[in-house]
């Protein structure tokens, strides 16, 4: 199997919907060098399966829900299911990730494994992710260093490896969060819920004009609560996600349709001007459109 090529493909509300492995194996392992430039910055997502990051070197700035992440070299760091995070390179750094169903480890959901620990442990709405720090939980790391190795190498009974390796991190988790399992009812988190509507709307209407009353009724919620829901999830407004989706947006059909004006690419995005969307896209990339066109 190797490693995948890097890359996310996302819909609407910000689901990727790349597939991961395949039904056989449902895992995928990824890496790739990241520096801090706009273009390399991995946007808000989500998916359905779980994921482990591990810095091979430099540093990342990682992000989830409301809380944000300094990651060095050797760090691991877990990803729940469903859970929305951002990354971004600070300045320069290798990442290796492996993205997997639940499924590998549990087989199905009427297992003892699926019952017991794995669903409870991704329900839990106090896992929405966990870091490992190099200088602690050395054991565990290396749970997902010898998965990757594995699959990286495609080392004979490679499949047995990872699932083993990936249950060990997995029961790990579990134990750090039995207390809060016991204690927590299992449902979704409200701000998960909310912000995946909301993310929906925007990115389904993004020609249109946009205020924050529009948006809050996507999730049927006050405006007050959503401009909150923003804030603690994703740490920006409403209007500075639009601004900045836009942006990354004409980023991508400018490489995507280079037959395509500018002036089309700018109302394609929002924009209510060429020189609005010109000016707006110089900001963050340090280049007007037809430069970076024409550099990438």
């Amino acid at each position: 199997m190797g490693l995948q090529k890097c890359g996310l493909n996302l819909n609407s509300a910000g689901k990727e919907l790349l597939p991961h492995g395949s039904l056989e194996f449902p895992c995928a392992g990824y890496s790739d060098k990241y520096t801090e430039n706009p273009e390399n910055i991995i946007p808000w997502h989500w998916h359905e399966e779980l994921e482990i990051a591990y810095i091979k070197e430099g540093t990342l700035r990682l992000k989830i829900q409301s809380k944000s992440f300094f990651l060095e070299k050797g760090d691991c760091f877990a990803i729940n299911s469903n859970a929305i995070h951002y990354a971004s390179a600070f300045p320069s750094c290798e990442l290796q990730t492996i993205v997997f169903s639940p499924s590998l480890i549990t087989g199905n959901n009427e297992s003892v494994f699926a019952k017991k620990y794995i669903l409870p442990l991704i329900s839990c709405t106090s896992f929405n992710g966990y870091l490992l720090k190099s200088s602690e939980n050395i054991e565990t790391s290396s749970y997902f260093v010898n998965a990757f190795e594995a699959l990286e190498h495609e080392i004979p009974g490679y499949e047995f490896i990872i699932r083993e390796n990936l249950s060990k991190f997995f029961f790990f988790l579990y134990n750090q969060f039995e207390k809060e399992i016991e204690s927590e009812s299992i449902e979704l988190n409200n701000d998960n819920h909310r912000i995946k509507k909301m993310l929906d709307f925007i990115n389904s209407n993004l020609t249109e004009n946009l205020s924050l009353s529009d948006i809050a009724k996507a999730a049927e919620i006050g405006e007050r609560e959503c401009l909150r829901c923003f804030q603690r999830t994703m740490q920006l407004s409403p209007m500075q996600y639009i601004l900045k989706y836009r942006i990354t947006h004409g980023a991508d059909l400018l490489i995507k349709k280079p037959t395509r004006r500018i002036s089309d690419i700018s109302s394609l995005c929002g924009f209510n001007s060429p020189s609005n969307f010109s000016k707006m896209f110089k900001r963050f990339y340090n280049c007007t459109p037809k430069e970076y066109r024409n550099r990438s």
